[in-house]
């Protein structure tokens, strides 16, 4: 799908052709639709392609008069077991636009839209693009957040709890972590090319943009790495946690059978076919319930002062 855009003021506004357009957003695009591109702005074909595959790694090329800048970008996973991911997400600055590209519905843009910062104009590409890079850093923190307190609520969830479903939500957690944090370290290697996107020597707005991108994402990584630990710790005790729980519950019906196997013990001795002192007795049952009762509270007493119920 193709969404033709232009800016406003730093606010996008969307157009119905491409003539009209500054920014082009492409998003799984189909083959149609990328032969319109290359018959249209000249990009390479292999640009367009690039972050088609949501597995692509971060990279930057140059050909003629367009540069690719390939990131990896946190995505929502609604229909995963694990609920966060990333996935590549094209920028290519093309003469006087910019296109993005990439193989899913990526809230990028909406993040940007919701920001108070005003989009550069195309005709700025670095600012444009850092403005982007910036935005996905605070996407990852913002993601990271939620991580946090899911995790939280799992592990309220978990104590007391016997069930695995608990442990298997923190272990797709942490897979999410590790997801992030492989493309964080990956993005982090595109920033010291940013020299080479330009061409020059970078202006003190752009320096200061870059500085805050490296260090918006620097903060992220290091809060996937702090938060991968804190987890795969937590997953360490829970699972000694679930083991103790599932122990004290065997012992607890180990002790009610030992307390409720008295009584059938004496029972059934007394039932017997064989002649008793007290048979010939009327209070012969209430006497069997009685010696029954009274063994099972003595049992219950042991029991209550080795603290074992």
């Amino acid at each position: 799908m193709l969404t033709y855009c232009r800016l406003d003021n730093g606010k996008l506004v969307y157009v119905d052709n491409l003539q009209e357009c500054e920014i082009v957003q492409a998003v799984a695009p189909s083959a149609v639709e990328i032969d319109a591109l290359v018959g249209s702005l000249g990009i390479p074909i292999e640009f367009l392609t690039a972050a088609t595959d949501r597995d692509e790694r971060p990279r930057f090329e140059v050909e003629g008069d367009y540069k690719l800048f390939v990131l990896r970008v946190p995505h929502r996973e609604p229909a995963s077991v694990m609920p966060y991911g990333t996935l590549a997400f094209a920028i290519i600055l093309a003469p006087g636009r910019l296109i993005t590209v990439c193989a899913e519905d990526s809230a990028l843009w909406g993040e940007a839209l919701s920001s108070r910062t005003r989009l550069p104009s195309p005709r700025e590409p670095l600012l444009l693009l850092l403005t982007l890079a910036l935005h996905v850093a605070r996407q990852y923190l913002s993601f990271l957040n939620s991580i946090r307190h899911e995790s939280e609520e799992v592990e309220r969830a978990i104590h007391g709890s016997m069930r695995n479903e608990t442990l298997v939500r923190m272990l797709n957690l942490g897979k999410c972590l590790v997801y992030f944090t492989t493309s964080l370290r990956a993005n982090e290697t595109m920033w010291d090319r940013v020299r080479r996107i330009a061409g020059r020597e970078l202006t003190e707005e752009e320096q200061d943009l870059l500085d805050d991108v490296r260090v918006e994402s620097g903060q992220a990584r290091d809060l996937a790495d702090i938060y991968s630990n804190i987890l795969n710790g937590m997953m360490d005790a829970f699972a000694s946690i679930i083991s103790n729980n599932v122990s004290g519950v065997m012992k607890l019906l180990a002790t009610i059978t030992i307390v409720l196997m008295l009584p059938t013990l004496v029972t059934s001795t007394l039932g017997m076919n064989v002649r008793l002192p007290f048979g010939d007795s009327p209070f012969a049952f209430w006497i069997t319930i009685g010696v029954s009762l009274v063994l099972a509270a003595v049992a219950v007493i042991a029991f209550l002062r080795m603290k074992i119920f």
